[in-house]
């Protein structure tokens, strides 16, 4: 028998489920007299492949249970909403009764030693407070990242401007310093609501039982030092902070059928280190003016790559929830542009494996938008990245990977986001074939010796989980 469930509650979105499931996976692994169940919300809008990862995932992980929340009716048409994140506040804040009945239905046959939320989540830590269920959150980006969001309230006192109104850089003790612009969208103007919700979660996290961050000591040192000190809330108290990663999945999706994907065949007819793969995530897209300085720049670099292309957003704001097209690569690119690089490149339409494809000896560079998952599957797979941030905290994870980390080169863009073709070529050749391309190669391959070795026995993180095990046992 279980010695309890532990309860799981992720945001919407596959990057938020993935690692959740994958944290899930890690306490099974070490600590098998726990079950596992997971808390899904019902969202009316395209999040990635979520329903067949979630199918597959209960097949091959019998002992993950996932509890689907029934669905919600929001208060708004999707189209009045000014963008996904106030759906998703929505969404959590709704489901709050649900999350009730799913707790209590739990705890009828199993004790819950712990409910583990995501930070979009925040709302339910009013239920498990009511139902005497200690909650910890789980922050699916990293420790630099909690760090910024953790001292959120300080920076709000210090101002009453907006941040993007403001000129001068934002000074957070343990981290590099950083521009107002590099702040996530939401937190750009304090009037909108999204910036309300934020700043309560900064202030929500002190009254949680422990942060647990997707992370581990090495890659984060300095910050996950500043956390344990509580240098983020001067007037308050930090959480214990448990670094439990790094939490990656591995793409399975052609292993379903047997087949491989036609560009790893690629990938084994090219040089060692030679090949930079481009991709951006689930949910990025770019326009199909940026796509076409795409691939101006990737044909100019003269360097062997491997590109994942999407359709550009829909035009029409009613469409922006639907799942994209498959891309008209004749349409979108260049003319000519496939044929002239067919020697040394390949193209991609919507979808690679891109854990398959970072591991491959192949590849040499990663051109990124700093998404945290994407971020750590380099890092395991010792590969160095040029960051091209899109969304998100990904901004700011620009910083720290250019310059705490030291694991990528910046992709500057112009004042309105756009990268011209001329960076593009400039990056990608100094990635591949430069000497502060070659250092960064080389310090992201001791990023990787030391992922094994916190995912190892008795490496950080699993001294971290057992930790936080321990924390869930009677006093």
């Amino acid at each position: 028998m279980a010695m309890g469930s532990i309860v799981l509650y992720p945001a919407p979105g596959m990057g938020h489920l993935v690692s959740m499931v994958e944290l899930g996976k890690f306490i099974l692994n070490h600590y098998p007299e726990y079950a596992i169940s997971i808390l899904t919300v019902n969202q009316p809008f395209n999040t990635g492949f979520t329903a067949a990862y979630i199918e597959r995932i209960s097949a091959s992980t019998p002992t993950i249970t996932f509890h689907p929340l029934p669905p919600i009716s929001l208060p708004l048409n999707l189209d009045s909403y000014p963008s996904m994140e106030a759906i998703v506040f929505d969404l959590i804040r709704l489901s709050n009764a649900h999350v009730h009945q799913a707790l209590h239905s739990i705890s009828l046959t199993n004790v819950i030693p712990a409910f583990i939320i995501d930070f979009f989540c925040t709302p339910a830590l009013s239920v498990a407070t009511e139902l005497n269920i200690p909650t910890y959150y789980f922050f699916t980006s990293g420790a630099n990242s909690l760090a910024f969001f953790l001292y959120l309230p300080i920076l709000h006192q210090s101002t009453s401007k907006n941040f993007k109104d403001l000129d001068e850089l934002l000074d957070i003790p343990g981290l590099p310093p950083i521009p107002p612009s590099e702040m996530p969208v939401p937190l750009l103007e304090r009037t909108k609501a999204s910036y309300a919700f934020f700043l309560d979660v900064a202030i929500q996290f002190q009254r949680s039982s422990g942060i647990l961050v997707n992370t581990f000591e090495s890659l984060e040192e300095k910050a996950l030092k500043s956390l344990s000190d509580g240098i983020y809330v001067p007037d308050g108290s930090t959480p214990p902070v448990f670094s439990l990663g790094p939490l990656i999945a591995s793409d399975d999706r052609q292993g379903e059928t047997g087949n491989v994907h036609e560009c790893l065949k690629w990938l084994d007819l090219q040089p060692s280190q030679s090949v930079v793969f481009l991709c951006f995530g689930s949910l990025g897209r770019f326009s199909a003016e940026q796509l076409i300085e795409i691939a101006i720049g990737l044909e100019r670099s003269e360097q062997r790559f491997l590109w994942v292309v999407r359709s550009p957003p829909f035009e029409d704001k009613s469409n922006r929830f639907l799942p994209p097209p498959l891309p008209d690569l004749d349409l979108l690119l260049p003319h000519g542009f496939l044929n002239r690089t067919k020697d040394r490149g390949f193209v991609v339409s919507s979808w690679a494996p891109q854990v398959d494809v970072l591991n491959h000896k192949s590849v040499g560079g990663f051109v990124t938008h700093c998404g945290w998952n994407s971020t750590l599957e380099a890092v395991c797979s010792g590969v160095p990245m040029v960051a091209w941030p899109l969304y998100a905290e990904q901004k700011i994870n620009r910083i720290f990977l250019v310059e705490e980390m030291k694991l990528a080169l910046p992709m500057n863009e112009t004042e309105g986001g756009f990268v011209k073709a001329a960076e593009i070529e400039k990056r990608v050749r100094e990635l591949m074939d430069s000497k502060g391309g070659k250092i960064i190669r080389e310090r992201a391959q001791k990023m990787k010796d030391e992922a094994e070795k916190a995912m190892g026995d008795g490496g950080s993180s699993c001294v971290a989980l057992a930790k936080l095990v321990d924390s869930w046992k009677p006093v």
